[in-house]
């Protein structure tokens, strides 16, 4: 699926070996058990697991391994007749699978151009989300830039990408917006830029779209140093996406890198139960993925890593009360 992420920014690193990716499915609550006290949604995104699937293969790999939505391709989606995507839908439904998010297909972070021509695509892609019933899309800040100042940075984010939620809105299509809290990525270069919750809120209120909200994720929440109090000062509909990681063991946080993570649960640094249970607190109804950024989980077969990912997500959400 076609997505603009932060390994085109950042190379990469050897990362440590899955750590409690495998679980014994009976020592899990039931998945009626879990939804019962939950509205988010057990999210497949393949590429953030290292298996390259279309979309379809998506939706059958997260059938087949419990997931209970998955991420759409928006361009594979406009490419579809009317026909066709009723036929794509009717599939899901009777597999018991929704779309959670789809990535901003728009790049916001280079030069006008390249800004341009990918708005240029945008209306197309988005009412392609609208006529499949995708509501939501995502997207990362770079969290430092080399020549633009914070405020010159700044003033950029909130001119382009109030554009882009411009014409999402027209669709009904709610933006997502996460910052990355790792200080060994935000200090890289000469000028730090947005990296945590409450720059975010700063961002997100002079883009001033009620269609715009926060990606939250774990891993740059702990970076950041935030708690639970920081998710319970927000609204659900205020929370677009969520992704779900652990922090290597043994790295301090200021030496953290964000290419280097875990599955979620595996290590413990991360208190991912506080978390998720601020999330279910608000009331939050959106997708939750696993994104580690983890090259032993990159290396697994496409089933073991879906599997993997789906284990790891299980524990997790076992965690809310």
């Amino acid at each position: 699926m076609t997505r603009i992420n932060r390994r085109q920014f950042i190379e990469s690193a050897a990362a440590a070996a899955v750590a409690g990716g495998a679980l014994l499915s009976d020592l899990l609550p039931t998945a009626a058990a879990q939804t019962a006290k939950r509205k988010m949604t057990m999210a497949l995104s393949c590429g953030a697991i290292g298996v390259s699937a279309k979309q379809r293969e998506a939706i059958d790999l997260a059938a087949k391994h419990g997931f209970e939505s998955v991420e759409a391709d928006g361009s594979y989606l406009a490419s579809l007749s009317e026909e066709q995507l009723a036929e794509l839908l009717a599939d899901m439904k009777s597999k018991g699978v929704v779309f959670g998010a789809a990535g901003l297909p728009a790049d916001f972070r280079q030069d006008e151009a390249k800004f341009n021509e990918g708005m240029k695509r945008l209306p197309t892609v988005a009412a392609a989300l609208e006529r499949a019933g995708v509501g939501r899309v995502s997207t990362w800040i770079m969290p430092c830039h080399d020549s633009l100042t914070y405020m010159s940075n700044f003033r950029q984010h909130a001119l382009r990408l109030r554009e882009v939620a411009g014409v999402l809105a027209q669709r009904k299509v709610r933006l997502g917006l996460e910052y990355v809290g790792a200080k060994t990525l935000w200090t890289s270069k000469r000028y730090p830029f947005v990296h945590t919750m409450a720059e975010m809120k700063d961002l997100i209120g002079e883009i001033g779209a009620p269609n715009a909200g926060f990606l939250l994720d774990t891993f740059h929440w702990w970076n950041a140093a935030e708690t639970a109090e920081d998710i319970l000062s927000l609204r659900n509909e205020q929370v677009v996406s969520v992704d779900l990681n652990d922090a290597p063991a043994g790295v301090s946080r200021d030496q953290q890198l964000d290419n280097r993570r875990e599955l979620p649960c595996a290590t413990g640094v991360i208190d991912v139960g506080a978390f998720l249970n601020a999330l279910n607190q608000i009331g939050y109804d959106g997708p939750v993925r696993a994104e580690p950024f983890n090259k032993a989980v990159n290396a697994l077969p496409k089933e073991e890593a879906c599997a993997a990912a789906a284990n790891a997500l299980k524990q997790a959400f076992a965690l809310i009360k």
